[in-house]
């Protein structure tokens, strides 16, 4: 059985990963805005850049938050900002997942 000192260390990285997860899905976001505006044209309006857009400032929430944690390592706030990038991050992946069914499916 990990004991705590462990089970903090192995949970520390997790910034240093959410980081360059969060900036590549903020591209992600802006492109699937950029396709649907050009999709539009074709398959009429739809609100799927408007929603990318939210998961967008989503995505940069947990990468600030996890800079900040990155930033602060050592502190009590490192802890913090981990545990908020790090639901934050879960969000919008739920988020630009849920994004991309719905509008495979034509519901959005």
């Amino acid at each position: 059985m990990a004991s705590e000192n462990e089970t903090v260390r192995r949970t520390r990285g997790l910034s240093s990963h959410i980081l360059p997860a969060s900036g590549t899905l903020i591209g992600v976001s802006a492109t699937l805005i950029g396709l649907v505006k050009i999709a539009e044209e074709h398959i009429g309006p739809s609100r799927v850049d408007e929603y990318a857009s939210v998961i967008s400032l989503i995505f940069l929430v947990s990468a600030i938050s996890s800079y900040l944690s990155i930033r602060y390592e050592g502190k009590p706030i490192s802890e913090h900002c981990e545990l908020i990038a790090d639901q934050v991050f879960l969000v919008g992946l739920v988020g630009i997942t849920l994004i991309s069914l719905f509008f495979a499916y034509e519901i959005i």
